[in-house]
């Protein structure tokens, strides 16, 4: 639901800040408008949106560093805006970690398509159940020293504590748990976590497979759990040690 959807506007234009307020804000979503890499961080140190709407040429530190930055630290859906439309400077874009990429001047309600498009990728069920940290229980995965619990959605480490997962790192490890000792590639692993393809430019599977075996492996320079099938992609096998 729109009402429910809050979006970040990162752009030093006035104009196209309180032109996305405006025509967004009456849709029903919750936007918030920033002019700045500063103002961006000071707003996600408060609260995480459900998108980013990110200009390309800041002053300071400029949007493609941001969206790396995002990338790397959040698992939030981006949207890259820039007054460049060349293929090259989309390339670069997605190949920061962009799931999206939007020449300017655009039209109000192809970036509206595209916002619906990028959030149905990232949106996933809630928990049917609630599995209490001190007992983890129920329909559960062996993953090294960790356990996944599949219908709670939740990561418990060796002791019982959970690891916290992003919705794309769980539907991941989803993916690898019903394909176990089977190379998957990139294209496949985004077909099955966001309905979408690969492309050569695209690194949010390989970020996001860094994050999981720095969770997951007891070495992830050398990583048992996850292995990496040079030419094909990666491979989960239940029998790695961690």
């Amino acid at each position: 639901m729109a009402e429910q959807t809050s979006i970040l506007v990162v752009d030093d234009d006035a104009e196209i800040r309180e032109l996305l307020l405006d025509y967004l804000g009456g849709l029903g979503y919750q936007v918030c408008a920033v002019a700045d890499s500063e103002q961006l961080r000071a707003r996600l140190a408060e609260a995480l949106p459900d998108l980013v709407l990110l200009d390309v040429g800041l002053p300071g530190e400029d949007g493609l560093s941001l969206a790396r930055y995002l990338r790397e630290h959040h698992d939030l859906p981006v949207i890259m805006v820039s007054g460049a439309g060349s293929s090259l400077d989309r390339i670069i874009g997605l190949e920061v970690g962009a799931d999206d990429y939007l020449a300017k001047p655009f039209d109000p309600r192809e970036l509206l398509a595209r916002v619906k498009t990028v959030l149905r990728r990232y949106r996933r069920p809630a928990a049917t159940v609630d599995v209490p940290r001190s007992e983890p229980g129920g329909d559960c995965l062996r993953l090294g020293q960790c356990r996944l619990h599949l219908q709670s959605r939740q990561l418990f480490d060796a002791a019982g504590q959970e690891i916290p997962l992003t919705a794309m790192e769980f539907d991941l490890l989803q993916a690898f748990a019903q394909r176990p000792n089977r190379p998957l590639s990139r294209d496949q692993l985004l077909n099955l976590t966001q309905h979408r393809d690969w492309s050569p430019f695209d690194r949010s599977i390989d970020i996001r497979i860094a994050r999981l075996r720095r969770k997951l492996e007891q070495d992830p320079d050398k990583p048992q759990i996850i292995r990496t099938v040079r030419g094909v992609g990666y491979m989960f096998v239940p029998g790695g040690v961690a």
